[in-house]
């Protein structure tokens, strides 16, 4: 299947197609003209490797993970990596929600100015 085939049907570019493959996470063959030739499967696979890019885990990451998918044995360091970058996605979300309280902090100020916040009201 050709790289235009397989990015149409999984719903991807072409160049994400060509990123996972330097990240590893994706095969290809090399026709005798140079062009990419992919298995059948690949469509399921640049699928899955969305499904990892949409739960937040990096290239790094998914490159860990997908032999366990292969060989579908998931090993306990497997399940520590997972825990891990729950626990970097649930840091993050916490700096973001800290963000949007002084984000509307500001905006509060902004639309409620005192003369403590707003030296022009001195």
């Amino acid at each position: 299947m050709r790289i235009g085939e397989v990015a149409r049907q999984a719903g991807v570019s072409t160049r994400a197609l060509r990123y996972y493959e330097e990240q590893g996470l994706l095969g290809s063959e090399r026709t005798p003209t140079g062009q990419r030739s992919y298995a059948e499967s690949a469509v399921e696979r640049v699928q899955l490797i969305q499904q990892f890019f949409t739960a937040g885990l990096p290239s790094r990451t998914i490159h860990q993970l997908l032999p366990c998918v292969d060989s579908g044995h998931a090993t306990a360091e497997v399940f520590e990596v997972l825990e891990t970058e729950r626990q970097r996605i649930t840091a993050a979300m916490a700096d973001l929600a800290a963000a949007r309280d002084a984000l509307d902090r500001m905006i509060d100020m902004a639309h409620n100015p005192t003369p403590e916040h707003c030296p022009a009201l001195r």
